[in-house]
């Protein structure tokens, strides 16, 4: 099947591509031509030039470039046939197809969408001016989606009445079957499928109205608090997203979808002015949405329960996220909230959680740890062989090592003992804690630094600073740790080579070493290097300070006043480390 040639040209003809493409790009006229930035790619200064007279556009940043059919395809994500329909509905031309059979079924859909459009129409019109639907507008005004929101998202009311809108729409009663508008009842008489709802009218990724999602007022005996069109030949659950129409455009910009529960949620996003949320249609998330997802992002923001599938639905998710080259993370909102009640009482949260949304796996071990004790050995060894299960439901061996070494840091365990139950892998995990070993006099007092610092960061950051560290890459290494704030898999990516493999060495690295003696060596050495280099220093109060200096290095040996020592002597170091800086 194919477009009839001359339908083509008489759209070309009859359309002006700058037209057009000032619906999406500001342009501004130079000469013959118009100029703006280029919706392909991030510039600052303009290189998308558009010339109607030859109808083409060209970017001369990215080396975009086509006509009005083009445009259409790269900007809403459709093929060639779906952009000319596009344009030609817009432009009000019939067009005609060379197979007779394929061109009476796009008729026949297209008269679907139509019938399904007059009741988005309807339904929103009686929402605005019905006085039955009061209770309705006082319930979303309550939910703040009252005003000009209902009007966005054409928002309506189906009246508690057995055929009103199959009456008034006058609409072919098989259309109105097929879609899922009405039904013939027991008594052979047509009935509106929805009663007594708020109408929440769902689109295709070009806009097309295809469905509905209708709710129930509060207070109502109705079980189904949701009621969703079944599928039908214009709407499949698994290949709908409500919302994308709308979000489309702050996706791509964005690189980041949201996928929430609810109409209402995907809503409160757009209403805090994040305008790339959408929702599956009453289904869970599926392949076929992951695979729309990707055609206009790589991040994906999951904005509802994920965790609530447990294994099964982790196991998926890590699936597609390869398969795909997707990066899927999960937004936390506070206990007992959903984002379209958050939009109301805090919009700024919104934001807050989606900056802030944890990696799947990252995710999935939050929910190990929150509100657990690791107050006894065994809370601890009981929450690693929990946190490690989770872990190993990553099929990454390497992302399994590097949240392995989170795991160790918080349960205090050795790094390579959790190395070895990720290296494993498997569902019910089995850990063995080897034999530690004491650092003998042959292991450099840097390296061991790092890797406590890698190990049991709370114990030992509070006392290294660098001047502490005189070997060069020992001091790189912890810059990045210093930097990741203790995190091993942002420090291993912060790192130059040299460093990153010193801390790749550490992270396994099994010491027996207590971090404050140890850190207590290290500053010590420091302040006599600092006190060597000032022999020769004259000023009356400096030699003051030095002196008091030694006599706090010699306090460090003391453990009743090591701390107080420590602390002083940092300070020392750090204010001249700054004057030579």
């Amino acid at each position: 099947m194919a477009i009839v040639d001359e339908d083509l040209e008489r759209l070309r003809e009859t359309v002006s591509i700058a037209d057009v493409i000032q619906q999406y790009v500001a342009l501004k006229r130079v000469g013959r031509s118009w100029k703006g930035l280029c919706p392909f790619h991030g510039e600052a200064t303009p290189s998308f030039n558009v010339r109607d007279e030859t109808g083409r556009y060209h970017c001369f940043g990215c080396q975009a470039s086509g006509d009005v059919f083009k445009f259409i395809q790269e900007i809403e994500h459709v093929d060639f046939v779906a952009a000319v329909e596009h344009l030609a509905a817009k432009a009000g031309i019939q067009l005609r197809y060379t197979t007779g059979g394929e061109g009476r079924d796009r008729l026949h859909r297209k008269k679907q969408i139509e019938a399904m459009g007059r009741a988005v129409d309807w339904y929103h019109e009686r929402l605005l001016h019905s006085a039955d639907a009061r209770p309705a507008r006082d319930y979303l005004r309550q939910r703040g989606l009252a005003g000009d929101t209902a009007r966005a998202f054409r928002l309506g009311w189906a009246p508690d009445d057995w055929d009103a809108m199959s009456r008034d729409l006058g609409i072919s009663v098989d259309i109105m079957r097929e879609i899922g508008l009405a039904f013939t009842n027991k008594a052979n008489r047509v009935q509106d499928a929805f009663r007594a709802r708020v109408m929440f009218p769902i689109y295709n990724d070009t806009g097309d109205p295809v469905a509905f999602g209708g709710r129930v007022l509060p207070g109502s005996s109705d079980p189904a608090k949701y009621k969703n069109s079944s599928e039908t030949p214009i709407y499949a659950k698994s290949k709908t997203l409500y919302g994308l129409n709308w979000a489309k455009a702050d996706v791509v910009a964005s690189d980041q979808i949201i996928v929430c529960e609810g109409y209402t949620d995907v809503i409160g996003f757009h209403r805090a002015g994040l305008k790339r949320a959408v929702a599956t249609c009453g289904t869970a998330l599926t392949e076929e949405h992951v695979r729309m997802m990707k055609r206009f992002a790589n991040r994906v923001v999951l904005a509802f329960d994920a965790d609530s599938a447990g294994q099964g639905a982790a196991a998926k998710f890590y699936e597609w996220e390869d398969k795909y080259q997707v990066q899927v993370s999960v937004a936390r909102f506070p206990d007992g909230k959903d984002p379209g009640e958050i939009s109301v009482s805090d919009p700024g949260a919104l934001r807050v959680a989606v900056d802030d949304a944890l990696p799947f796996l990252g995710f999935r071990l939050q929910r190990v740890w929150a509100g657990r004790a690791l107050r006894t050995p065994e809370d601890k060894a009981r929450a690693a062989q929990d946190a490690m299960a989770v872990v190993n439901e990553h099929p990454n061996v390497d992302v399994r090592k590097l949240y392995a070494g989170e795991v160790a840091l918080r349960v205090g365990l050795p790094v390579n003992d959790l190395m070895a139950v990720a290296q494993r892998g498997g569902s019910r995990p089995v850990i063995r804690v080897a034999q530690r070993r004491h650092v003998g006099s042959s292991e450099n007092a840097e390296y061991v630094a790092v890797a406590l610092l890698l190990q049991r960061w709370d114990a030992i950051a509070a006392w290294l600073i660098e001047p502490l560290f005189v070997d060069e890459v020992a001091r790189r290494a912890f810059l990045a740790i210093a930097q990741a704030n203790g995190s091993i898999p942002v420090a291993i990516e912060l790192a130059d080579p040299e460093a990153r493999e010193m801390l790749e060495r550490a992270a396994v690295a099994d010491f027996d070493a207590d971090p404050f003696p140890e850190a207590c060596n290290l500053i010590a050495a420091a302040v006599r290097r600092e006190l060597a280099r000032r022999v020769r220093v004259t000023d009356p109060d400096a030699i003051r300070v030095d002196i008091d200096a030694r006599l706090q290095l010699e306090a460090l040996d003391d453990p009743a006043t090591a701390v107080d020592a420590a602390e002083v002597l940092l300070g020392w170091l750090d204010r001249h480390n700054e004057e030579r800086e």
